[in-house]
């Protein structure tokens, strides 16, 4: 981009506008940045965008993520302390530390790991405390009843009657488009160029 765009802004071209420089940037990532093959992938990135499939991650995987979790040694009595609450564990895991993974809003139900093993789950023997005391409940305030009006419906078409009174393809000469990317041997254009 440097080398290749900001070169050509940065070398006395007059902008009127953002949308000019987006323009300009959308046509030169399309027709160029998109095509050329990449020394180390050996593909152009539009080949190796459209070859990846887009990774979802499961339900399952998405609140894994945000669990929390802390370490605490097993007593003899294979027991467990979590911020004032008790939990009995595996018998088999006395003495030994094990990782509590939990819900920071709901402390009764712990899943305990030994070396990254799953081990089951705490069983609750006396509860205190239900929620992490640094866990923080959304505070945000309730969303305003709804009006009956269609806003963003409003501003759709508002943005189409814009669009439809900038852009109207039958008053272009020849079909060109102003700012529209010129190529040789594609076409011609209004001055005799190749247009894409």
């Amino acid at each position: 981009m440097r080398e290749q765009f900001l070169v050509e802004i940065g070398s006395g071209r007059e902008l009127d506008d953002l949308g000019q420089l987006n323009t300009l940037f959308t046509a030169w990532v399309e027709t160029v940045y998109h095509r050329r093959v990449h020394s180390e992938t050996g593909q152009t990135p539009i080949q190796r965008w459209s070859t990846c499939a887009p990774v979802m991650p499961s339900v399952a995987q998405l609140r894994e993520a945000f669990l929390w979790s802390e370490h605490r040694t097993v007593t003899k009595t294979a027991t467990v302390n979590l911020h004032g609450n008790h939990y009995e564990v595996d018998t088999a895991l006395v003495g030994r530390r094990v990782e509590l993974v939990f819900d920071p809003f709901d402390l009764t139900g712990i899943q305990v790991r030994w070396q990254g093993r799953a081990m089951g789950a705490a069983i609750p023997h006396k509860i205190g405390r239900h929620v992490h005391h640094k866990a923080r409940p959304d505070e945000s305030t309730p969303p305003p009843a709804p009006t009956g009006i269609d806003y963003l419906r409003l501003v759709e078409a508002q943005h189409t009657a814009e669009l439809a009174q900038r852009v109207r393809y039958r008053d272009l000469p020849d079909g060109h488009v102003p700012g529209q990317l010129i190529l040789p041997g594609t076409g011609t254009g209004t001055d005799g160029e190749a247009s894409v």
